[in-house]
């Protein structure tokens, strides 16, 4: 099985792309999904967190607003709550490539915001990150509900910046000159990964297709 890293920074075109993969046949694997699952009621880390930030749990479940809240109030904060998150991320990540590649899965995409930041680029063969230029980026993010530029440049502050990140991908989608140049990009690199001999600069990878993970 084939795993591309997929990221981007906020307004990007992100989920966007992710779906062109979905159509294109790949299995997806959301890191935020995954963690809204965690916080839910009955989720692995619903426990950890309310010890952590006493009063974010009501109702048996992580309320987001009550944490984003604490998040505020502390500059640590938010490496005490990814001490509890990714190990439990990563767990539920491996089970879930482990029973696609049961399932006979060919390739898996992992949409992962901070993949360079948390590292998460040692663990797949190719890293896809989506782009657009700066001002379809800001034109995109400050039309949505509640965003301010404040909110907007503490977001930018935590992730890599979009040039570092290209540098740093195997491919690179851009969603700046429309939806059929990605979605013709995205058939292009899938096309690409599933050829019988390509193989990863990343990792020496057998013939496509094989399972790996």
């Amino acid at each position: 099985m084939i795993l591309l890293g997929l990221t981007g920074s906020i307004g990007m075109g992100k989920s966007t792309t992710t779906a062109m993969f979905a159509d294109a046949g790949a299995m997806i694997w959301n890191a935020d999904e995954a963690v809204h699952g965690l916080y839910e009621p009955g989720g692995l880390a619903v426990g950890p967190v309310g010890d952590a930030f006493p009063g974010v749990v009501m109702e048996g479940a992580v309320d987001r607003g009550r944490l984003a809240e604490a998040l505020g109030r502390d500059d640590r904060a938010f490496q005490r709550l990814e001490a509890i998150v990714h190990p439990l991320v990563l767990a539920g990540r491996l089970d879930d490539l482990a029973q696609a590649g049961r399932r006979g899965v060919a390739l898996a995409v992992l949409d992962i915001p901070l993949l360079f930041e948390t590292g998460g680029d040692a663990a797949v063969d190719a890293v896809v990150v989506v782009t657009a230029d700066a001002a379809t980026q800001e034109q995109r993010v400050m039309v949505r509900p509640g965003m301010t530029r404040e909110r907007f440049d503490a977001i930018l502050a935590r992730q890599m910046p979009d040039a570092e990140k290209r540098r740093r991908a195997d491919f690179v989608v851009d969603t700046g000159g429309g939806l059929d140049a990605a979605r013709a990009r995205v058939r292009e690199i899938v096309g690409m990964v599933l050829t019988p001999g390509w193989t990863s600069r990343r990792r020496g990878l057998p013939e496509a297709g094989e399972a790996t993970h």
